[in-house]
């Protein structure tokens, strides 16, 4: 799919949160959105799922305002995995899986295609998890299933907002690394900017809801952007590996 940010914005409570964004995320690759707390990322995410409507510009999949598609299209095409919120609905894991299928259900609740759910928990690594009750699973292992969820739903575009939150570091870098190789186009706002360097194709960086840079993570992520937007000193190393940039951070200084 793809997706074009053709001058978007947006108000909440009369402030632009989101402010004139151009940018094209590249098709079938992990696009990073980054921004300090504040900058716009959910807000955007929101915006291109089309659960936000734009006051200025528009959002575009495939040439086709995403906010003019029926419901029911928009929601076969893109799926948005927001911040994780608690249930105490006593649901399985399958269950929770089938919820990504309701676009697809006629009328008396069937679903054409009764495997989808399967797939999806055998394509998140999740399908050894199916009987388990929600209430149940580790947050690594939620954010499995939620993706499975979302795969699901078969979309073209898939958006995450924060998808590491809460993980621990080997969660954190097996998760990506799925998401990375899904071959679909995939934003995802992310506040570790190594996290980003490490697995992102292309990063859009926003600052108080402009766009502040945009490309690969080599090119983006520099000394003086970090100052810029951040505002945080850092060096910039290389990793011995892969060759994707390393951010060092400085330690604060402190007035005398």
């Amino acid at each position: 799919m793809d997706l074009t940010l053709d001058g978007v914005g947006t108000r909440l409570g009369g402030r632009w949160v989101v402010d004139g964004i151009d940018a094209t995320p590249p098709a079938g690759h992990l696009t990073g959105l980054l921004g300090p707390n504040g900058a716009g990322k959910t807000t955007l995410l929101r915006l291109v799922a089309g659960l936000l409507p734009p006051e200025k510009g528009a959002v575009l999949i495939d040439d086709a305002p995403v906010h003019e598609l029926p419901r029911r299209s928009r929601a076969r095409r893109v799926a948005l995995l927001e911040q994780e919120s608690t249930s105490t609905v006593p649901l399985t894991v399958h269950e929770v899986v089938s919820l990504g299928r309701i676009p697809y259900r006629s009328l008396w609740g069937t679903d054409p295609d009764a495997t989808a759910v399967d797939r999806a928990l055998v394509s998140a690594q999740a399908g050894h998890l199916a009987d388990r009750p929600w209430s149940s699973l580790s947050g690594g292992e939620r954010q499995r299933v939620q993706i499975a969820r979302a795969l699901a739903q078969e979309p073209e575009l898939l958006l995450l907002d924060e998808p590491t939150n809460h993980l621990d570091v080997s969660a954190q870098l097996s998760l990506l690394a799925f998401v990375r190789d899904l071959g679909t186009t995939t934003v995802a706002a992310l506040h570790d900017l190594n996290l980003a360097a490490a697995f992102c194709e292309h990063v859009l960086v926003l600052a108080d809801g402009h766009l502040a840079a945009a490309g690969h993570p080599r090119e983006v992520l520099t000394p003086e952007l970090l100052r810029r937007v951040y505002g945080v000193e850092a060096d910039i190393l290389q990793h011995p590996r892969t060759g994707r940039p390393v951010i060092a951070f400085h330690e604060p200084t402190r007035d005398a």
